[in-house]
């Protein structure tokens, strides 16, 4: 498929990757600038100089030491105040980068430990600034609770309780994130129980370090709607199939896949072979600071290596507001937003 394209030329990258875009899996503390938490650092009188380089971007040697560094630079983030700050900062970032629809990953483990009256007011906070920001740059953002996998079941159930007691058309989803390596996906079936009960729709990350059985089993032991990453999945065509018949829908992030080493080079990624077999795909930046990308960049990327026209990212934004996990009305607006150019 491929070589049959021809290379897109500088015109028609340009026009590419200032196509307005859809974004579904973006991790709230993950896509802070680093001026930014550097600069709350400083407020708080906290020395956070460990995490970063030189150069001012976030330090880390593996996945591993980069949770805990995103942890680090998470606690600075304090209060209900704090987050709106972030909120607004991360949406100026996306609107900039032509971003018009995003859903992002909230963790209540972060945003109040855990306790859902003060979740309430994190949640409260970031609405309020997400509004703010709908109505200054014409992004419109939505939310999904995470559970943090390596934090264990336990903590789970009680994220997924914030997430049920605060469902509604902005808060719409429920997942998990955190070390893919550290217990099975079926260890969380209550949590994501619980959300399904409250109509939250699901979405677990699966796939990105371990193969293609953790992605069957996000499908058929968490019910899942969408999979955060999914491309191991590649490595058998069974479980390809599985998804394409079901259509769960793959949140990709092909430039995070490169940069932590899941794949060596954006050619070698199986973002187009999935996608050539009949897997609903979207595009994501994941944590766009921390690997040195923004939906631009990924855009011309893609564009580049698999020779992608303005066509095919119609058609990947497409597929990612069918994917949405917002409400109907939302989800139309949108389409057209998009559809207009």
């Amino acid at each position: 498929m491929t070589e049959e394209r021809a290379k897109p030329d500088e015109e028609q990258l340009h026009h590419i990757e200032h196509l307005p875009k859809a974004e579904l899996h973006l991790h709230f503390e993950g896509a802070a600038p680093p001026a930014f938490i550097r600069g709350l650092a400083r407020e708080k009188d906290v020395d956070l100089s460990g995490i970063f380089r030189p150069d001012g971007s976030y330090a880390y040697r593996d996945f591993v030491h980069f949770l805990s560094v995103y942890e680090a630079a998470t606690s600075v983030l304090k209060s209900p105040e704090d987050f709106a700050r972030l909120c607004t900062a991360l949406l100026e970032q996306s609107a900039e980068n032509g971003v018009v629809y995003s859903e992002t990953f909230l963790s209540p483990d972060f945003c109040g430990g855990g306790d859902v009256t003060a979740w309430r007011e994190y949640l409260a906070a970031i609405r309020e600034a997400a509004e703010a920001a709908e109505a200054s740059h014409g992004i419109t953002l939505r939310g999904i609770v995470t559970c943090i996998r390596h934090f264990g079941p336990e903590r789970a159930r009680a994220a997924a309780l914030c997430a049920a007691e605060t469902a509604d058309d902005w808060l719409c989803g429920f997942g998990m994130a955190g070390d893919e390596n550290k217990g099975k996906q079926r260890d969380f079936a209550y949590s994501f129980d619980m959300a399904r009960e409250a109509g939250l729709q699901l979405t677990s990350h699966a796939g990105e370090w371990r193969g293609p059985q953790e992605v069957r089993e996000a499908v058929e032991d968490l019910g899942v709607d969408r999979i955060g990453h999914g491309v191991r999945a590649i490595g058998d065509l069974a479980v390809v199939d599985l998804l394409a018949e079901r259509g769960v829908t793959l949140e990709v992030c092909p430039g995070s896949n490169v940069f932590l080493g899941v794949y060596p080079a954006l050619a070698d990624h199986p973002i187009q072979k999935l996608r050539a077999r009949g897997v609903r795909v979207t595009v994501s930046t994941d944590d766009p600071p921390f690997f040195h990308t923004t939906m631009r960049a990924e855009y011309r990327a893609l564009a580049q290596t698999f020779h992608w026209s303005a066509d095919d990212f119609a058609e990947i934004n497409r597929v990612a507001m069918e994917a949405a996990f917002c409400d109907a009305a939302t989800r139309g607006r949108v389409l057209k937003s998009l559809e207009a150019t």
